[in-house]
């Protein structure tokens, strides 16, 4: 190693400057691998995504084909079904068709929801259990409105549940107050029939005669 205490002040000075500038290489030569690795990244991401989303998108256009054929089809069939008189009321539009190892399951259901009306209703029930609770010894502890305010939570989509507000029905005698009957009627009345689902579901006989059923679902595969 050389002896610094040899070199001069202008030396010192000229190999400080060499020292920063290999460091300032080093770090831009640094910097330039890491932007060379980031750019690499995104690229195998970028085609990852673009190959996932065609198959995807090619699957889900395949299925809404699949759903359109299947209403199509079996609103046909059932036209032969009345024909043939294999249908109990003219109204009726669940049923099975089956034959050799294959059988298709179609269900229908009709589809609730609450209107407006469902809104005021459930204000007045909040009100409604934040003055009943300061009567009770457990306050906001008491299971009844824990149980209550729970069943007025709403879905992802901001929707009251049909099933939750059905049991605050049955509260009605437990509760036995004007008030609360009045706010479960509103809520009966705010509660519409808004059309029918149509539900598709497939079955196949295994090996040994024992009929299973066919998810054809990405996530149960």
């Amino acid at each position: 190693m050389k002896d610094l205490s040899s070199l001069t002040s202008k030396e010192l000075a000229e190999m400080a400057k060499a020292k920063r500038e290999e460091e300032r290489a080093k770090k831009e030569e640094e910097r330039r691998q890491a932007l060379i690795k980031r750019e690499a990244y995104e690229a195998i991401r970028a085609e990852l995504v673009q190959k996932i989303s065609t198959k995807v998108l090619s699957v889900i256009e395949e299925v809404s084909g699949l759903h359109s054929f299947m209403c199509d089809e079996t609103a046909a069939f059932r036209e032969v079904l009345s024909e043939y008189g294999q249908l109990r009321n003219p109204g009726q539009l669940s049923y099975t068709i089956k034959s050799g190892d294959f059988k298709i399951e179609v269900k229908s259901n009709k589809v609730k929801r609450f209107d407006e009306r469902a809104d005021v209703a459930a204000t007045r029930l909040i009100d409604f259990l934040l003055a009943w609770v300061k009567q009770t010894p457990e306050g906001t502890e008491n299971l009844m409105y824990q149980l209550a305010m729970t069943l007025l939570e709403r879905n992802k989509y901001g929707d009251l549940d049909y099933k939750s507000i059905s049991k605050l029905y049955e509260m009605e005698e437990r509760f036995a107050n004007e008030e609360y009957t009045s706010i479960m009627k509103l809520f009966r009345e705010s509660n519409i029939v808004d059309g029918t689902a149509i539900n598709f579901y497939f079955w196949k006989k295994d090996a040994i005669g024992v009929w299973r059923k066919l998810e054809p679902s990405f996530n149960r595969l």
